[in-house]
């Protein structure tokens, strides 16, 4: 039974989930997020030039995004600047500047994008023609994005007086006329025992997660043939070697601590890195380059697992850490000693390392995670020789070595092949080639998996394999978990609702990015309305409660929802068969019919022009629920009355699903 514990190498994609907590008491205007603030001013370079200049305020967290739109499936809504036509008067003297920063890796949109924190400035030099009288009105259209959501476009204009140089912000040209003020109250559709709900997010232990994984790979980099063996040498040299008991223990753990120390300190450039640029590690990880490098390197790590060749580091650097070692001796030596066992071990320790390395940087913790990671593997390595020196009875319950080493190593060359396709996926996601859609990489993992197979049941053989033995226990578990891990995939090739395999929710590509063509209403098949009267007038033919679902076209927690809750098969049948869902898109930019539009009287002040079908409706979830965040869940009856309190991201689709079945009584009630 000594090889089931490699399939724990799988979780390595593990990812920290987020808690929502709901406030019932939270009344007012708390749901409602306003993370960004602009403002502007005229700066005159000449008798003739004059600069607008836009500065972005935002708060810690949030991002604005660039004015170059991005060619992905799911985007964000870049910054537009236009501006008021004036012939004769004056003229544009090129496009809008912004500030110059590189793309880095979005998570939220698994892409590399131009975005802004903290502050940014926008520029636009003007050449004035005639002076006389001359205000230029500018509107910015933009959408602010956190690590979780979007909210929904907004629109900011600026009036600028070139003559008295002053700037007046806000439409203080657009008035609310009756019909502006009827179509406003149209909206309104009073919902009863509405409280603004705020939902605060809770980030999960990523550290204590990135430490378990690390100490998982320690404790497989235990059980390879360049560690297992060194246990009963080393810890024999210590507890004999040394003048007295005493002595050969305290050498023992000291030796135990410096290979902890070693490989934590493995992760100190990165911090240097990290602090020169916060962003650099997952811009220099996600890069669509270093993606197709890592999957170069897994490849060859994979291969060196079978025993194609061995990855070594020159024996010359572990000849002179075992010469300082002997020459030493003392606490001095012992340290030379651990770091000869972390050269000499390179060959199965490097491709773990590598894995580790791979999944910390590609998160948002950097170098903080990786240290973690390292801190994990280190003591995974350092704690078997500490304890069989403390109690060294044990070392007779240890297995000889034997040919079982070598298999380990060949079934984490399949793994290290399996995650290889991972990093040349995110470069065909950012890149979109097509040449790994959804499918076809189960399809690749589904290869690996039957060569895993055939591996475990002796039909294949690599260089370094034993000749034949009766197939045992360790070998017969670990074939039977494969085989039932290759049928699991196998409906992930199909489109079918089975296809979804939420137990690796993010490790394919997505549902959406896919061979087969996705021609549907709605979500996952479902029939979904995206006017709410029509979908009210349908709740109240079929006599069922109302699931309005406020979502985005660039919503990517939106996808999740869809594509991880609503497709688990409780939660879809639900949906199906009790509710009728209405779909309403807030950033929709359609054009409402003419007769449609209006200036909405904002709660807090100033007034916003509702021109979209994406401004109406997030005007209608403001107005009535205080919230602009999505996604945004509300249950409803024909009488507009909440079922129960609106929740907002809920990975957990048993959570989601009990929050569907309580507006399902309260509505029989």
């Amino acid at each position: 039974m000594r090889l089931p514990i490699f399939l724990t190498l799988l979780i390595f994609s593990i990812f920290g989930t987020q808690a929502q907590i709901f406030d019932p008491n939270n009344l007012g205007q708390q749901g409602l997020e306003d993370p960004i603030e602009w403002e502007a001013r005229v700066e005159q370079e000449n008798d003739s030039i004059y600069n607008l200049v836009f500065t972005a305020f935002l708060e810690p967290g949030w991002h604005l995004y660039s004015q170059e739109e991005v060619k992905i499936d799911i985007a964000p809504i870049p910054t537009e600047f236009s501006y008021s036509e004036a012939p004769g008067k004056y003229e544009l003297l090129g496009p809008t500047t912004e500030p110059d920063v590189a793309a880095l890796y979005d998570a939220v949109f698994e892409a590399d994008i131009t975005y802004f924190e903290d502050e940014a400035v926008f520029k636009q030099r003007v050449k004035v023609l005639d002076p006389t009288n001359l205000v230029i009105t500018a509107e910015v259209y933009f959408s602010v994005c956190d690590d979780e959501k979007c909210l929904p476009p907004d629109t900011e204009r600026f009036s600028f007086d070139i003559g008295n140089n002053e700037v007046v912000e806000g439409f203080t040209d657009l008035e609310v006329s009756d019909k502006d003020q009827k179509l406003t109250e149209a909206l309104n559709i009073d919902v009863k025992g509405v409280g603004g709900v705020e939902i605060v997010q809770e980030e999960g232990d990523g550290y204590t997660t990135i430490f378990f994984l690390g100490f998982i790979g320690g404790l497989i980099a235990l059980l390879t043939p360049c560690v297992f063996p060194m246990i009963p040498l080393t810890v024999s040299f210590f507890t004999k070697g040394a003048r007295t008991r005493r002595k050969g223990l305290v050498n023992a753990v000291m030796y135990g601590v410096f290979i902890f120390l070693i490989y934590l300190l493995l992760s100190l450039p990165f911090h240097l890195l990290d602090s020169l640029d916060p962003e650099i590690l997952n811009n220099i990880s996600t890069n669509t380059t270093l993606n197709i490098i890592f999957f170069v390197i897994f490849i060859i790590f994979a291969f060196s697992f079978f025993g194609y060749y061995e990855i070594t580091l020159p024996s010359s650097w572990s000849n002179k850490m075992d010469d300082k070692a002997s020459s030493f001796g003392g606490i001095i030596g012992v340290f030379f000693m651990a770091l000869t066992l972390a050269l000499v071990s390179f060959s199965c320790t490097g491709p773990i390392l590598g894995s580790l390395l791979g999944s910390s940087l590609t998160t948002d913790g950097g170098a903080t995670q990786l240290s973690f990671g390292m801190g994990g593997f280190g003591l995974a390595l350092a704690l078997p020789f500490a304890l069989f020196a403390l109690f060294p009875n044990w070392l007779n319950s240890l297995p000889k070595s034997g040919g079982w080493l070598n298999s380990v190593k060949v079934v984490l060359g399949f793994i290290e092949l399996a995650l290889a396709f991972k990093f040349l996926s995110n470069a065909d996601l950012v890149q979109h080639w097509g040449l790994l859609k959804r499918e076809i990489f189960i399809g690749i993992w589904i290869i690996v998996g039957i060569g895993l197979l055939l591996y475990l049941f002796g039909v294949l053989r690599f260089p370094h394999d034993g000749p034949k033995t009766k197939l045992s226990k360790g070998r017969l578990f670990l074939g039977i978990v494969t085989l039932a891990f290759v049928v699991y995939l196998v409906p992930g090739l199909t489109n079918t609702s089975h296809a979804n395999l939420k137990l690796l929710s993010g490790f394919p590509p997505p549902l959406f990015y896919s061979i087969y063509e996705k021609e549907t209403e709605g979500p996952l098949g479902l029939k979904a309305y995206k006017d709410f009267d029509e979908g009210v007038a349908a709740a109240k033919a079929e006599n069922k409660p109302i699931l309005l679902d406020f979502t985005g076209w660039a919503c990517v927690n939106c996808r999740k929802m869809e594509e991880q809750v609503w497709s688990d098969p409780e939660v879809y049948d639900i949906m199906k068969d009790d509710f009728v869902l209405i779909s309403l898109y807030v950033d929709d930019r359609k054009e409402l019919a003419e007769d449609q539009r209006f200036n909405y009287q904002k709660p807090g002040g100033g007034i916003k022009e509702i021109q979209t079908i994406g401004d109406k409706w997030a005007t209608f979830q403001t107005l009535n629920f205080r919230n602009n965040s999505q996604p945004f869940y509300v249950l409803l009856d024909h009488d507009m009355n909440m079922l129960n309190q609106p929740v907002g991201y809920t990975p957990d689709s048993d959570e989601f699903r009990e929050w569907l079945e309580e507006g399902v009584e309260q509505f029989k009630k």
